[in-house]
């Protein structure tokens, strides 16, 4: 069984300012910026969405299909996925621009600074979803944050195809109107997003959580270290977080959520039971530096 991943494949630059970002940029002097900062830690990391939750599914003995769009540089990403096992078949690549890539600098006060180049995602929409996957042994798929309109294409995509997909907006969220988040919520068997992306998807479609939860199988909400909670037919469950061994950095915590997620409603797992391990598979990521360096025990996750 195999589920198709649509999201964003990027190249995360993130680089460490030993001292305060207040101390260097005067607040009188703002309409005129112009300073450079010297930053002695710097390390590159395999990250979007797409890859970190290839990279969880795999980790729990899925048959991830990440599909995403990705520039000529992006080779040693590739062939580390192929080493990993994961199928890079959908993953097109376009050779007129680079990988997506994110720089985040980041002060000693945890304060930081960051800027994204789209770079291919903004062509992901050129990747089709082919109809005959699902006779290939695609079970599931997901629609998280890539181009805008490479999500909509491939929600309506899947739902040609007759592939039940996942929900997950994330930080593309605000790109959509009311209207067409309603659209994709009615073709969708489930849509996960984190507490403040809720609010705001109440906001944007005028229906309450409850209402949305009435349009689809499930409405997951995480809520970091607290769980999550699950919404069906208009009625709310509380799933209670996992204490982490270490607290080290969340970037990816939520994309290995949305893989164990997958994991479970491959094998036809009740939304709670799903949840239960993707807040298992969160606090072991925290627990580690970037979206993509750690693992998973399987047979201690009874996996196995």
């Amino acid at each position: 069984m195999s589920a198709i991943i649509c999201g964003s494949v990027a190249i995360d630059t993130i680089m460490n300012f030993m001292g305060d970002f207040a101390e260097q940029i005067l607040p009188d002097q703002i309409h005129r910026l112009n300073v450079s900062f010297y930053v002695p830690g710097m390390r590159k990391e395999y990250g979007g969405c797409a890859g970190n939750i290839a990279y969880a599914l795999r980790q729990l003995g899925g048959e991830p299909l990440p599909m995403a769009a990705v520039g000529p540089d992006a080779s040693d990403y590739l062939d580390r996925f192929k080493k990993l096992g994961i199928d890079t078949r959908l993953i097109m690549v376009d050779n007129s621009s680079f990988t997506a890539l994110c720089t985040i600098m980041t002060d000693k006060a945890n304060n930081q600074i960051a800027g994204f180049h789209p770079g291919a995602m903004a062509n992901a929409h050129l990747n089709k979803i082919s109809p005959d996957e699902a006779a290939k042994g695609v079970k599931i798929g997901i629609i998280s944050p890539d181009g805008r309109d490479g999500m909509w294409e491939h929600a309506h995509q899947f739902k040609a195809a007759g592939i039940p997909f996942v929900f997950d907006p994330g930080q593309q969220l605000p790109v959509f109107t009311g209207a067409e988040h309603r659209e994709i919520i009615s073709m969708a068997e489930v849509v996960t997003v984190n507490d403040y992306e809720g609010a705001l998807l109440t906001e944007k479609t005028g229906w309450s959580l409850a209402e949305v939860s009435s349009k689809v199988k499930g409405l997951i909400v995480t809520l970091a270290d607290q769980g999550c909670e699950i919404w069906t037919n208009g009625s709310k469950v509380h799933v209670p977080g996992v204490k982490a061994s270490a607290v080290v950095d969340p970037t990816g915590c939520g994309d290995a959520f949305r893989a164990a997620l997958l994991y479970g409603m491959e094998r036809g797992w009740s939304l709670a039971r799903c949840c239960e391990l993707g807040n298992k598979i969160g606090a072991i990521k925290i627990a580690s530096q970037g979206g993509q360096n750690w693992t998973a025990d399987r047979a201690a996750l009874g996996l196995l």
